[in-house]
């Protein structure tokens, strides 16, 4: 055999080989860049207190509304029982005010009347006056007296005024009461710490004596609902992906069995800077330093798994996908 066959051979094997691929890769997409996918819940309390129970231990799997931990209530059902007292006082308040401003409204028409007949009997001697039948004496007495019940009137005006701004200052300030009430009483409530969703409690570490501070997480729930497989495909791949495709999945936490899956969507865009997370994920383009095209992640729902499958967050998996 020549060198110029063997060269010839040589060549011909490689452009075998890459039609060979390229016609594979166009019937099989291949990723074994998957792992399994959930939410974290990180369950913060909404108060800062003691903790006096624990109610989960770690890896155990929880339902909605089950009891996961309990602060202190005590300093909590303090503040109630004050803000109960403040309630009773403002409207002990408001009500005297009431009482007032009903006092002061009697006084009013009391003034009311009295203006009245001093101004009539002012006037009735004023024309008797014009024909000497009184006094200047009496005239001047009769001005006085007038004179003494409009200012009693606008005396008692102003109580009433002032009376009913009192009143009105207090039923604030006892809706003010009422409203730091309900506010204690659903900080109490908070003292008890409930799970928001079904899934399994991860990586506890909360102890009865911390103390738990306010929207600082203590607990986290791997949620039993969402979890997913996120299959990394390169770049050239995914143009023949279509949502509600099938798929086949190998969970590398049980090996040896294909599960079915559906293409739940593509990602439309990666950051290709590294660094914190970010609303674009981020896609390492090298693997073992050798350099690879960008891969874009693919979210996949298994199809109607076994009821006795178990999926762990983060486990590796491996997808082929049929375009």
């Amino acid at each position: 055999m020549t060198r110029r066959m063997r060269v010839g051979l040589v060549v011909g094997g490689v452009l075998a080989a890459f039609a060979l691929y390229e016609v594979t890769t166009s019937f099989v997409a291949y990723t074994s860049d998957a792992y399994v996918r959930s939410d974290l819940i990180a369950v913060a309390p909404e108060v800062t207190g003691r903790i006096v129970a624990v109610h989960v231990t770690d890896n155990q799997p929880v339902k909605s509304g089950d009891p996961l931990i309990a602060i202190d209530p005590v300093p909590f059902q303090l503040v109630v029982a004050q803000r109960a007292a403040d309630i009773e006082q403002a409207r002990a308040q408001a009500d005297a005010d009431q009482d007032e401003t009903t006092a002061a409204q009697d006084r009013l028409q009391a003034a009311d009347a009295a203006l009245t007949f001093a101004q009539a009997t002012q006037a009735r001697v004023a024309a008797l006056v014009r024909t000497s039948d009184v006094s200047r004496q009496d005239l001047d007495q009769a001005n006085d007296d007038a004179r003494r019940a409009l200012e009693d009137r606008a005396a008692a005006t102003a109580a009433v005024a002032q009376s009913k701004q009192m009143h009105a200052m207090h039923i604030a300030a006892l809706a003010r009461a009422e409203a730091e009430l309900a506010l204690a009483k659903w900080r109490l409530s908070r003292t008890h710490v409930v799970s928001p969703a079904d899934g399994t409690v991860t990586n506890l570490t909360v102890r009865v004596g911390d103390t738990a501070n306010e929207n600082v997480p203590l607990i986290g729930i791997v949620d039993a609902h969402a979890f997913r497989i996120m299959a990394n495909y390169k770049q050239d791949y995914i143009r023949a992906f279509r949502d509600g495709g099938t798929a086949w999945v190998w969970l590398d936490s049980e090996p040896w069995h294909f599960h079915r899956a559906r293409i739940a969507g593509v990602a439309r865009g990666i950051s290709r800077e590294e660094g914190e997370l970010k609303l674009l994920p981020y896609v390492a383009p090298t693997t073992d330093w050798i350099r690879l095209q960008r891969r874009f992640p693919v979210t996949l729902f298994l199809v109607d798994p076994p009821p006795d499958l178990k999926l762990y967050m983060g486990a590796d998996a491996r997808v082929v996908i049929f375009p």
